[in-house]
């Protein structure tokens, strides 16, 4: 079984509502703390196998793939083949960083989009651009109905039931 599997069997494998809660509560801090590193040492990318990667985060291997799951559509140089990736497997994480703030926004995971890490990796002003291309991505804007007694779209000065709306 490959890691990117275990880590879907642990995560499925949690039965009571408690040992949910402790076990993602654990993750988050885990999770928390590795970005806060990554971001502390954004100028380069950094390159290892899983499990030294793991190690150097904080995670185990296992723990590590899952990390890898959430960050996937944030690397620069495109998503990783999880369901590929052993201990052994040689890892970069270059982290596109607006990307990677953007997707924060996306799973709602204010821990970590509000780091006071993110201070050194962009600016004040490109985050708060980011965030406001997040929230404009989420505003629907209904289509303009036009309704049977409006004027015509076509702007042929009748009704639309007369014009373009006739069957």
């Amino acid at each position: 079984m490959s890691l990117f599997s275990d880590w879907k069997a642990r995560a499925e494998s949690l039965q009571s509502n408690e040992d949910y809660q402790k076990y993602w509560n654990a993750y988050f801090e885990q999770e928390t703390k590795a970005y806060a590193q990554v971001l502390k040492n954004h100028q380069a990318p950094l390159t290892g196998t899983v499990a030294e990667l793991a190690e150097r985060l904080g995670f185990d291997p296992v723990a590590f793939t899952g990390y890898l799951d959430g960050a996937n559509t944030s690397f620069a140089s495109g998503e990783k083949d999880l369901d590929a990736l052993t201990a052994e497997s040689s890892v970069t994480l270059d982290f596109d960083f607006e990307k990677l703030f953007f997707n924060m926004h996306e799973a709602k995971a204010q821990w970590l989009y509000t780091l006071p890490e993110w201070d050194d990796v962009l600016s004040e002003q490109k985050r708060q651009e980011i965030t406001n291309a997040y929230r404009a991505s989420k505003v629907f804007v209904a289509p303009v109905q036009v309704g049977r007694n409006d004027p015509c779209p076509c702007g042929s000065g009748k009704k639309y039931k007369n014009c373009c709306g006739k069957n």
